[in-house]
């Protein structure tokens, strides 16, 4: 039997595992993040945005890649969100838009804050975007309603053996890192001043 001198020390140990593996899980979505950026994995890379009168067109019209958009809203029915086309044709070397409807489904204003990324991972460096919803963050009336645009090329240097690019946005509710609520970085409460 155990004595209650082991019970409190094996309980301390179990909150210790605990408490790191809660830390372990906010300490992620930064690393995640800098592992993206300096690996342009999942196409979390700035470099794919590029100015209007940057961008030269030359269309391939021997190649037709198939672009497909998924949406997905994290944490409840804070928005309804969605791509007004699942998939499109497109020809490389050639601007492309697509239309994005987003919903707030709250009696209140919120700020929204789309992710992108992009599949397979070989494919993201190939992606050149001049107007993207996902670049900033997106404030929201109460109830309010916006279309949003995604213009984008795909660039001829694509991989002969990609057929098919998916492009994925994940929304979420911004509101408390909008309003300072939470620190950027540390992705926790933000210090009270």
């Amino acid at each position: 039997m155990s004595t209650p001198t082991e019970n409190r020390r094996g309980s301390w140990k179990w909150l210790i595992v605990v408490g790191g593996m809660f830390c372990f899980g906010f300490a992620l979505v930064p690393m995640y993040n800098a592992l993206c950026q300096l690996t342009n994995l999942n196409g979390k890379d700035t470099a794919m945005l590029v100015s209007a009168k940057d961008v030269v067109e030359r269309e391939d019209a021997t190649r037709t890649v198939k672009v497909e958009f998924v949406t997905t809203v994290n944490g409840g029915r804070v928005f309804s969100f969605h791509a007004e086309q699942p998939t499109i044709e497109v020809h490389p070397g050639k601007l492309y838009t697509v239309n994005f409807t987003a919903r707030n489904e709250r009696d209140e204003a919120v700020v929204g804050q789309a992710v992108p990324s992009v599949a397979p991972w070989n494919a993201a460096r190939h992606l050149r975007k001049t107007e993207c919803f996902c670049f900033n963050q997106q404030p929201f009336a109460a109830n309010e309603e916006k279309r949003m645009p995604v213009r984008f090329m795909i660039d001829p240097e694509l991989p002969a053996d990609v057929e098919t690019v998916t492009l994925s946005y994940t929304f979420f509710d911004a509101t408390a890192l909008a309003n300072g609520k939470i620190d950027p970085v540390k992705q926790q409460p933000a210090p009270k001043s």
